[in-house]
């Protein structure tokens, strides 16, 4: 008798044939034939479900059915950018812990771009109160400004040939041309406020937002100072490093005074603004009333203020109490660090006060680079 579990289907499809012919034999054991052809054709169907069952899981597989693995919750993370980080709360409070200590391990810990040998950036609403810091500023928000490292050398026209008119076969003439460079220089603007214990415990932007108010304001209006120091201490001719302004003498305040500087400036000058003491200013619009006359002493030109210069009434023989042209075209203001303010504090100068000291920082390169794009009034 064959062996029905390891037989193959061809073998036990042959014993069949095989009993076929034995039962033909005399002596042939019906019974026995019988039961073994019973159990042949039992394995064989056996067999043929089982290949059906396995058919119908092979197309429940290609058909996405089968057996569901539970997908375990995976928490869905945002990767945030730069900018986002610096506007979230966390970076905020980390950064006023930064200006109150120095130590910026906990700024950079939260920054996905590598900053190690940078400038900690500074949050949004930080860099917003700079910025309108020096916007507001009536006189460096007209200043051209550059951002490049160390010392910037500026060329500036001494004198000048104007251009000719040339007639076809004649001789060219050579423009004559003298130029000189102005080096700036950045120097550190550096402001400082004491502040007490209790506005140390100020946290994240209610902190940052007191700090930087007050210092940006007051760095923004020593550079202003500065540059209208660097315009009053100018010579009036140009030399081969520093450029010339002219200056003019009014002893007298006089609705004219201001139309006079005007005639002193150069083409190039197109854009004037007139800087003055508000105590000046309020002695040309006396000066106004007292005419009579509907006539504007500021010819219609914006007025900046700025108390660096003395008011009229104050000047002395020859001091500048006015000043007359073109900032965007007559000065340079260059940041190799950008417009952003350092800061650092000092919490044991003052400790015996219950004061910290909170110390703002800017390089910054002020200077005069046109000829003849201001003119100073002098007593």
């Amino acid at each position: 008798m064959i062996e029905l579990k390891t037989a193959s289907a061809a073998e036990l499809e042959a014993r069949k044939a095989a009993i076929a012919q034995e039962v033909e034999a005399e002596d042939a054991d019906l019974d026995a034939l019988e039961a073994e052809i019973r159990s042949i054709n039992e394995e064989l169907e056996t067999r043929k479900a089982e290949e059906a069952k396995k058919v119908e899981i092979r197309k429940a597989v290609a058909e996405g059915e089968g057996k569901t693995i539970e997908k375990l919750p995976t928490e869905e993370r945002k990767e945030m950018t730069n900018e986002e980080i610096r506007n979230s709360k966390q970076y905020i409070d980390a950064y006023a812990e930064y200006v109150k200590s120095g130590d910026d391990k906990e700024v950079r810990a939260l920054l996905t771009e590598n900053v190690a040998n940078g400038t900690v950036p500074v949050p949004e609403f930080v860099y917003e109160i700079v910025k309108n810091a020096w916007e507001k500023e009536g006189i460096m928000s007209r200043v051209r400004k550059s951002y490049l490292k160390g010392n910037l050398k500026v060329g500036f026209e001494i004198s000048a040939d104007g251009a000719y008119v040339h007639t076809e076969g004649t001789a060219v003439t050579e423009e004559a041309l003298v130029l000189g460079v102005v080096e700036l220089i950045p120097a550190t603007i550096k402001k400082w406020i004491s502040v007490s214990d209790e506005v140390m415990d100020l946290r994240g932007e209610e902190f940052l937002r007191y700090i930087y108010d007050e210092l940006t304001y007051r760095i923004a209006k020593k550079a202003a100072d500065e540059l209208v120091a660097k315009i009053v201490a100018a010579g009036t001719a140009s030399t081969a490093t520093a450029v010339g302004l002219p200056k003019i003498t009014q002893t007298t305040i006089a609705v004219g005074n201001i139309a006079a500087a005007l005639g002193n400036l150069s083409d190039q000058a197109a854009d004037p603004v007139i800087i003055m003491n508000k105590l000046t200013w309020s002695a040309f619009k006396a000066a106004q009333y007292a005419a009579s006359v509907p006539v504007d002493p500021f010819e219609g030109l914006p007025v900046l203020f700025n108390d660096s210069l003395p008011a009229f009434s104050a000047a002395t023989t020859g001091v500048v109490y006015a000043i007359v042209g073109d900032l965007g075209e007559g000065a340079l203001a260059n940041f190799p660090n950008g417009e952003a303010i350092q800061m650092k504090y000092d919490d044991m100068t003052l400790a015996t006060s219950d004061l910290v000291r909170v110390i703002g920082r800017m390089p910054v390169a002020l200077g005069v680079v046109g000829p003849n794009a201001f003119v100073r009034i002098a007593h």
